[in-house]
């Protein structure tokens, strides 16, 4: 056990945080006072009462500054980050956080920062080849089944993006494309993240059963602009401008402005506000459907509608009226053709039986039954049939037959003046 100090003694009390950092706040003032410190301004901000609080910074270290309301209204020129100033002012504690601060009076501008220099050349850059022009921006699907998000895995911007879209769209597929976001190896990473997410929409991932993202979140917290500085690097806007996915950049807070906000075709201003643009609310969605509804059913019953009367309009018009007038009259026509057809036939069916019954009467007078009976007779050779109308038609010795109306007789010819009867005695 090592050997207690000589200042434990069981009479002293432990002084509490608020003494302790009293007593350090009383040194700093005491001890350090007023001092002028150089340095870049980052993370400038001005409150609703008109403080301003930023930082300033150089290549090792970083110090918290405020710059009261008075103060500040005798500046003569407007902070921004990245500019380069001496800061006159005094060295103190914010007590509610124990963090030591420099309280400025007065700034006093020398340049741009190195950081906020090589950004603005960057900038103008890339601004001049085009890969800001708004004609390359691609519009961001409105229903996205799956976002690919490039951020830390275990930073808080997953978190707020995860968190926002399940409540907004819970059946929204996120694939988290995993990278560093700060530091000199994130740019790299970044890069690949971004290029990953690409790659699932190649046939090669298709035939592994992968499916592509409709659109990419890169996304990082809030930080000074050291902090953020790897979204301003050329590889990842280039990456960005590269990708065949459209990309919603979300670094930092609303008032972060990088390289890759403007090369993206949607800058959102934190990482929540990005989830709460890329995915629609799922309420708001079916309020949408419904109303949708409602005007298709308003414009089918008004469609409808307006057929109907230009129906009715053409149905009274002589147009229409006309040819069903045509086809009236051409049915009346037929039935007084067909009544006239009928009467003609019944004409000619009766004129037709008269002609029959004369043609019958005159038939049964020339009928050789009747005239049997008027006491005429029918004559033939017996060995043909062959009636006897002439006496050339028989020769002696021939057989006749003769029909009377009531029997037949047999009958011989014999010689002229020969008597018949005394040849058959």
């Amino acid at each position: 056990m090592p050997n207690a100090s000589s200042h434990d003694s069981p009479d002293r009390r432990p002084l509490s945080v608020s003494e302790l950092t009293q007593t350090v706040k009383r040194l700093l003032e005491t001890q350090i006072g007023r001092v002028e410190v150089e340095g870049e301004i980052g993370n400038w901000s001005v409150s609703s009462r008109g403080h301003a609080y930023f930082v300033l910074k150089d290549e090792r270290a970083v110090v918290q500054c405020v710059l009261f309301q008075g103060a500040r209204s005798r500046l003569t020129f407007d902070p921004e980050d990245g500019a380069k100033v001496v800061a006159a002012g005094e060295v103190s504690v914010y007590e509610a956080r124990g963090q030591y601060q420099l309280i400025v009076s007065s700034l006093r501008q020398t340049g741009l920062g190195d950081l906020y220099r090589r950004f603005v050349e960057l900038r103008d850059r890339l601004d001049k080849e085009g890969l800001f022009d708004p004609k390359h921006k691609r519009p961001i699907p409105e229903f996205p089944r799956r976002i690919g998000v490039v951020t830390s895995a275990t930073g808080a911007a997953l978190r707020d993006i995860v968190h926002v879209i399940r409540r907004r769209m819970p059946c929204v597929e996120i694939v988290l494309s995993p990278t560093l976001v700060q530091g000199n190896e994130a740019p790299p990473e970044i890069v690949r993240a971004i290029e990953r997410l690409n790659r699932l929409g190649s046939p090669e991932a298709a035939r592994r059963g992968l499916e592509p993202v409709d659109v990419i979140v890169v996304a990082r917290g809030g930080g000074s602009i050291e902090d953020l500085w790897a979204f301003n690097d050329e590889r990842v806007a280039r990456a960005i401008y590269a990708s065949g996915v459209p990309v919603i950049s979300a670094i930092g807070h609303e008032v972060d402005f990088t390289i890759a906000d403007f090369v993206a075709d949607l800058r959102a201003p934190t990482p929540s506000a990005a989830a709460e643009v890329v995915v629609a609310e799922i309420g708001a969605v079916g309020e949408r459907v419904v109303q949708a509804r409602q005007r298709i059913t308003r414009v089918l019953s008004h469609l409808v509608e307006t057929r109907r009367l230009e129906l009715e309009r053409l149905l009274r018009s002589w147009g229409l009226r006309q040819p069903l007038d045509l086809v009236r009259q051409a049915t009346q026509r037929l039935d007084d053709l067909s009544a006239r057809a009928a009467s003609a036939v019944q004409r000619a069916a009766t004129q037709a039986a008269h002609r029959v019954e004369s043609l019958g009467g005159r038939l049964g007078a020339l009928d050789p039954e009747g005239v049997l009976l008027r006491g005429y007779s029918i004559v033939s050779r017996a060995r043909d049939g062959r009636v006897v109308t002439r006496e050339s038609q028989v020769r002696v010795s021939d057989h006749l037959s003769i029909r009377l109306s009531q029997g037949d007789l047999r009958a011989a010819v014999v010689p002229k003046g020969e008597d018949f009867l005394d040849g058959a005695m």
